[in-house]
């Protein structure tokens, strides 16, 4: 595979074809892993599969090293070791190496190297000094703000804070995901006069290929005690800063008498922390139905809830939330920037004041029909015209191939 690539790359600049190389490192790799890295490099590398422009080679978090194709992209598996919170910087640094040994072996000319996150600051700037002695580039995603989230310890918190810092400094463009998170790099970062453009994720709102009396479905249903349109609906990372302690205050003070179901991975010592503070085990609504994985399953069940609540406040354009407002009528959204940004007026909006979540479910419980289908109506509108994956995609192979 390693020769082959060099010799099409080659045989391509013949026939005045010149292919862009990009290297992805920063995901859990691809296919089968669930988050929102995960899902954009999937989405990506699917919508540019058969693009003769442009070749992916995407790190793949493995226990082993080998490599594979998957739309059409060069897959490479990065042996991590079991180390704790460190695995993640062990595992962009390893990745790199590997980018530049098969970048300088392939004699591949003008690469790009794009790196999900900023989690390897203090080795920014000789990757980029690597990457600059083969004639390529380094562009990174600065994603949302790892320093603010209250997972991390406050040594951890500095040390995230630093690495935003030192990427932003050594790299020679930021595509961010949020016009948000671009303002917030120009006024915190401004000093090193950073190249920024804005591209964000995307989702789809196309129906789910499972129809209303699919097995699988209807199995799920029955397993959780759930029904359609007899659900609020979440689905997240389960943590601290999604505000799911809140959320479930707050539903378990409303008159609704739907269910509240959470699509997550829970933590044990998360999910007791909040059994303790909020008693949720009385509230027989309040429903942790596990993950689901299977995307038809999960696009039909945000389909048939009656309303989804989201409650993210760190980080940029959020990936469940596009694919509720492609999916679900009725979007209840934590009014924070990067929310407004994206749903503007197509959903309704909520603070972490005590009670006016509760009142924003009572009355979404009683919306008339006309109401909620307008709603539903200018959220698939919104991602139609600014987050579909065609279109994101296309700014991409804008972004990789326009030599600036």
């Amino acid at each position: 595979m390693q020769s082959g690539t060099s010799a099409q790359s080659n045989q391509n600049e013949k026939g005045n074809l010149e292919v862009q190389h990009v290297f992805i490192v920063g995901s859990k790799g691809i296919p089968g892993n669930y988050g929102g890295y995960e899902t954009f490099v999937d989405k990506l590398t699917e919508y540019h599969q058969n693009e003769p422009k442009l070749k992916y080679h995407v790190a793949c978090k493995a226990k082993e090293n080998s490599r594979f194709s998957y739309h059409n992209a060069d897959c490479f598996k990065i042996n991590v070791p079991d180390i704790g919170p460190a695995q993640a910087i062990y595992y962009d640094v390893a990745a790199l190496k590997n980018c530049v040994a098969y970048i300088k072996k392939n004699h591949i000319p003008h690469p790009i190297v794009y790196i999900l996150a900023c989690r390897i600051g203090p080795f920014a700037a000789h990757f980029q000094r690597a990457i600059h002695k083969l004639g390529g580039k380094l562009y990174i995603n600065p994603d949302g703000h790892e320093w603010m989230r209250a997972k991390w310890s406050a040594p951890v918190r500095r040390y995230w804070k630093t690495s935003e810092r030192l990427m932003t400094k050594h790299c020679d463009l930021l595509i961010c995901d949020s016009k948000n998170i671009e303002k917030y790099i120009h006024d915190e970062y401004g000093k090193y006069h950073p190249q920024t453009t804005y591209i964000s994720y995307g989702a789809e709102t196309r129906k789910s290929e499972l129809a209303d009396n699919d097995p699988k479905l209807l199995d799920w249903y029955q397993e959780k005690g759930l029904s359609p349109r007899s659900y609020y609906l979440v689905v997240g990372r389960f943590v601290p800063e999604n505000n799911y302690e809140t959320m479930i205050r707050e539903f378990m003070k409303s008159n609704s008498k739907r269910d509240f179901a959470l699509i997550t991975n829970v933590s044990q010592k998360f999910l007791e922390e909040l059994k303790d503070r909020t008693h949720f085990d009385r509230d027989p609504r309040i429903k942790f139905v596990g993950t689901v994985y299977d995307k038809e399953l999960l696009m039909k069940i945000r389909e048939n809830a009656y309303a989804y609540l989201h409650g993210h406040e760190v980080g940029g354009t959020n990936p469940s939330l596009l694919e509720a407002l492609g999916s679900t009528d009725l979007n209840l959204l934590l009014d924070v920037g990067f929310n407004r940004e994206v749903a503007e007026d197509s959903a309704l909006y909520w603070n972490k004041k005590k009670g006016n979540l509760a009142a924003l479910i009572d009355y979404a419980d009683n919306l008339d029909e006309a109401e909620k289908n307008r709603l539903g109506r200018l959220s698939t509108r919104r991602i139609e015209d600014v987050y579909s994956w065609n279109s994101i995609a296309e700014q991409y192979k804008t972004a990789f191939t326009e030599k600036g």
